[in-house]
């Protein structure tokens, strides 16, 4: 099977997409070009965030009003460098032990969450992408826990949690995690190339970008082995917390792998469905 990597972060050990090898692609958007690199003040707390500072960039993410924002990437994971002070950092677990949990979970007064499939200009989602949206939707909200998503489409971006759009780009998404006391992370980014797959394989991918919205990291996150790489993506070979009831090795179908495949079925496993379940 192909192998595509998705641009962004996230875990179903520690609060966030693709199986198969072979002929790696990189998800990577095309962004207009910021002569900056992060300081090394960003780098640490990005670092105390759990997130792999190895390869971040600063890059120009293009927002849907037109304007391009500066954003900390690393992998699929983008985080506004304006907001970066009100994302929550990991705290260890008492008694030494190596997990770390993390406060970047949605807030329980956050937890019915407007979702907005976006139909305006050339950041309309295509109708594949609409259908694999509403898919995703539905499985989050069959799971009986505290969390709620409504979706609707159209281009009022003002009056919704979580925003998700299409951008140029080969097949794969970004988002960010939560923060601002609480509320999930607002945009997620769909690569235009992901259109190309099925429509299961567009709900994988979109529903792998919603679990870094409310909290989750990548299951892999210690190995990437998804990706068929042995790079960690945490700080010192930790940070991430495991869900106490899941599995603590990398799953090999989770939706909240790091890379994803071209047969996806686009369905929650039972570790991502109980890490839910856990957690909300």
């Amino acid at each position: 099977m192909k192998k595509l990597t998705l641009l962004a972060l996230c875990a179903i050990i520690a609060g966030f997409s693709t199986s198969c090898q072979k002929d790696e692609v990189t998800s990577e958007t095309p962004q207009e070009e910021v002569a900056l690199e992060p300081t090394k003040e960003q780098l640490t707390k990005l670092s105390n965030m759990g997130v792999n500072t190895d390869d971040v960039k600063i890059e120009n993410i293009p927002m849907i009003d037109g304007t391009f924002q500066k954003h900390l990437v690393s992998g699929d994971i983008t985080l506004p460098i304006a907001d970066l002070n009100k994302f929550a950092e990991l705290e260890s677990i008492e008694n030494g032990n190596k997990q770390y949990r993390t406060t970047n979970i949605v807030a329980p007064q956050y937890r019915n969450i407007k979702i907005l499939g976006y139909t305006g200009g050339s950041f309309a989602l295509t109708p594949k992408m609409q259908t694999a949206l509403s898919w995703a939707v539905f499985n989050y909200n069959v799971l009986p826990n505290t969390l709620n998503f409504t979706l609707t489409y159209g281009t009022n971006t003002a009056a919704a949690d979580i925003v998700v759009y299409k951008v140029n780009g080969s097949a794969g998404g970004q988002a960010g995690f939560p923060y601002n006391n609480g509320k999930p992370y607002k945009w997620v980014r769909i690569n235009s190339g992901t259109d190309a797959f099925s429509t299961n394989v567009n709900e994988h991918v979109i529903g792998h970008e919603i679990g870094h919205c409310i909290g989750f990291r990548h299951q892999d996150w210690y190995n990437r082995q998804s990706c068929g790489q042995n790079v960690n993506e945490g700080q010192a070979g930790v940070g991430a917390i495991w869900i106490a009831g899941t599995p603590w090795w990398a799953t090999a179908d989770s939706i909240m792998l790091a890379c994803f495949g071209a047969n996806e079925d686009g369905e929650l496993t039972a570790s991502d469905k109980d890490a839910l379940n856990i957690l909300y």
